[in-house]
């Protein structure tokens, strides 16, 4: 049985990921469609700033592709199989995952990636989020009405 929940009240806290919210069904599976490989937190690191952090232990940086087009966020990877030569032992058990994924991400208009690092299995992609000056808000002055171009003429006096 699925169960609907009303992320109404979440949309006025989210800045960066206004999408991510009406995604979630996805993200998390409910279709039975997509995998949870690799695990992943998304965290706001600054007011306009935020890092998606992917749990790839046994990746190196090669085996990892990251992809910014439009405004989605593609981060594949794909472990080359290792080569035997100079191999001492064999696997008996693989618990370590080692397979190749891909993950989605849609990002918010105006957000763009700034780096990526990967430590300690860790990989961290930082984004932020920039509005053109065009489109933030602007205070507008109120001025006084300039005095009219003709005579005025006084209706008692006519």
């Amino acid at each position: 049985m699925r169960t609907t929940f009303d992320l109404t009240p979440l949309y006025r806290s989210t800045v960066g990921f206004d999408r991510l919210f009406s995604m979630l069904d996805q993200v998390a599976g409910y279709d039975g469609q997509g995998s949870s490989y690799p695990p992943y937190n998304i965290e706001r690191t600054g007011e306009n700033a935020y890092r998606i952090t992917l749990a790839v232990a046994g990746f190196a940086a090669a085996d990892i592709a990251i992809e910014a087009k439009e405004n989605t966020l593609t981060v594949r990877g794909d472990k080359q199989a290792p080569k035997p030569e100079g191999k001492k032992g064999e696997v008996l058990y693989q618990g370590i995952a080692a397979r190749a994924f891909e993950r989605v991400f849609q990002l918010a208009d105006f957000v763009e990636v700034r780096g990526a690092s990967l430590e300690n299995g860790l990989l961290h992609i930082d984004l932020v989020r920039e509005i053109p000056e065009k489109m933030k808000p602007r205070q507008i002055a109120i001025g006084t009405a300039p005095e009219p171009a003709g005579k005025v003429i006084d209706a008692k006096a006519a």
